[in-house]
């Protein structure tokens, strides 16, 4: 009766190591947990869990996990030892199977070996067990050695138990036919979820290198958003750790599970896949003349051309006056056309300066530049006098702001519009759902004026809102832009100080971002050393210490 008892409460230990086994996520806690299970439920002293990997030389038995009480060790998985014997190859240098080694054997014939004293066992070579027990003073005699196969018959690994120990008296016994069949049910069980956690590993790292895939595709087409890609996501995980880690104030009840963190993570990685579809000569227009190429040669041709043109007037006024002229008339020639080539030469300089672009673009600036496109007149290519500028070049030349017209910023600020409907278009499991909302809302405001939806900050998750100050972070202080220079941490700070002030950025996000200095950490690893100037966190507009 005893007996049986016992039986049935091992039995509902096994039941409750599979469902854990199903549960766990990480490869080496799950490797310790089989063999920690199969060590309980069998009453063994010791064991080595083996993973079946391949080789230069064949297939071989990698020692992964290894424990013994009675000598106290504990190798290989969380322990952080190493466990320094050389694995266990299954076929010889000649390609004879390795019969010879118990744990080999198990792994090639499929077959279970329960042997109950290796010192007198026939047919396996003990002889590395013998001189580890004379340097160790252990005894090392029953053994239990079951090879783990998954769903689909296939070997992936091993597991040995060493010396079963009697309730009571711990002597040590062989391992009964019911050690046996429990010991080859949880190995079934391990196989199963060893293999389904390393397929679940595998989807995730084929994945994550689909998403890579596409951020390099943006890349190739454009080295100044390539970096962008990469570097939002690493600012959003320190920004959401640290508010996760945050004690105090509104947001001191938000936490991250593992879950979460990867949710978020492949949300910031996918924050910006729309702009494949922005065309490249938008993404890196560098100066406001710029479209497959900066048409600003375009205008110093015209200019050369008009130079000419002074030139050839000049001499057919001295060829009118003939041997008459007098030689102040001819310097007075002379004269005139030299100052109109240098106010062409001016000209010229100041539309290249336009053709730059910066933060502000002055009236005066503006009305200067739709002068000269319509002061200066030259004859086109049908024959025909023209203004100088057409209307798209005076349009592009008087932009205020950076280097993009209102239309080639709405092409864009497209992207987000094209991330949200691509995202929202795949078939997300429940881990991954709110992955669409996090990546597609980092360029709304708190105050609804953002875009594409207009969202408000309590429409918004929390993730979203830190997305977004990560987004305008690392574009403030990106020195790979083609049409400004990276800004330095106290330039950043202002900006995004105001932007809190003004709705456009979550305030309590801002504070944290601040008070545990993520704008510095994630200066340390992605800035160039004279953009980290020193900053005076009092001074940084509408920061709350």
């Amino acid at each position: 009766m005893e007996a049986d008892e016992d039986l049935f409460r091992r039995l509902e230990q096994l039941n409750e190591i599979g469902a854990a086994l199903s549960q766990e996520k990480n490869i080496d806690h799950l490797l310790e947990k089989i063999l920690l299970a199969a060590k309980t439920i069998t009453r063994a002293s010791g064991g080595t869990l083996y993973v079946l990997e391949p080789s230069d030389e064949g297939p071989r038995l990698r020692f992964a996990i290894m424990r013994n009480e009675a000598l106290g060790i504990a190798m290989g998985g969380t322990t952080g030892n190493p466990i320094p014997f050389y694995p266990v190859h299954l076929y010889g240098k000649d390609g004879q199977p390795n019969n010879q080694m118990v744990a080999a054997y198990a792994a090639l014939t499929g077959k279970t070996v329960n042997i109950a004293d290796a010192y007198s066992q026939e047919g396996f070579d003990f002889s590395g067990t013998r001189n580890f027990d004379k340097k160790t003073g252990y005894r090392s005699k029953a053994f239990l050695t079951v090879p783990m196969k998954n769903h689909e018959g296939e070997i992936i690994g091993v597991l040995q138990l060493i010396n079963r120990m009697e309730p009571g008296t711990n002597e040590i016994a062989p391992f009964a036919p019911s050690d046996q069949r429990l010991a080859e049910s949880l190995a079934s069980q391990a196989a199963i979820a060893l293999t389904n956690r390393h397929l679940i590993n595998q989807l995730e790292e084929l994945f994550e290198s689909f998403i890579a895939l596409i951020n390099a595709a943006i890349d190739e087409k454009s080295p100044y958003t390539g970096g962008h890609c990469q570097r939002v996501p690493v600012l959003t995980m320190m920004l959401a750790e640290a508010v996760n880690e945050n004690g105090d104030g509104p947001l001191r009840d938000f936490r991250m599970s593992d879950k979460d963190r990867y949710e978020l993570k492949i949300a910031g990685l996918l924050h910006d896949c729309g702009k494949v579809t922005t065309p490249v000569h938008v993404v890196d227009k560098a100066t406001k003349l710029e479209t497959i190429f900066d048409r600003i040669h375009l205008l110093d041709t015209r200019f050369e051309v008009l130079k000419r043109d002074v030139e050839i007037e000049a001499l057919k006024r001295k060829l009118e006056l003939g041997e008459s002229a007098t030689r102040e008339q001819m310097a007075q020639i002379d004269n005139d056309a030299r100052e109109r080539v240098r106010r062409l030469e001016s000209d010229r300089e100041f539309l290249r300066h336009c053709n730059i672009g910066g933060e502000v673009m002055s009236p005066e600036a503006r009305e200067r530049v739709i002068q000269i496109g319509r002061g200066h007149k030259w004859t086109d290519v049908s024959g025909r006098a023209a203004d100088f500028l057409t209307e798209d070049e005076m349009a592009n030349l008087t932009i205020a702001r950076g280097t993009l017209t209102q239309k080639e910023r709405e092409t864009i600020n497209h992207h987000i519009v094209a991330t949200i409907k691509m995202l929202e278009a795949l078939p997300w499991p429940k881990h991954l759902r709110n992955v669409p909302e996090y990546a597609g809302g980092h360029h709304e405001r708190m105050d609804g004026k953002g875009y594409p939806r207009g969202l408000r900050r309590d429409q918004m998750s929390v993730q979203a809102r830190v997305m977004g100050i990560a987004d305008i972070f690392e574009a403030l202080t990106a020195k790979d832009r083609p049409y400004k220079r990276g800004k330095t941490l106290s330039e950043s700070l202002k900006i995004l100080g105001n932007f809190k002030l003004n709705g456009h950025i979550d305030p309590d996000l801002f504070d944290i971002f601040v008070r545990k200095k993520v704008y510095l950490r994630y200066a340390e690893q992605f800035l160039d050393r004279d953009q980290i100037d020193p900053v005076d966190e009092s001074k940084i507009p509408g920061f709350a210490p």
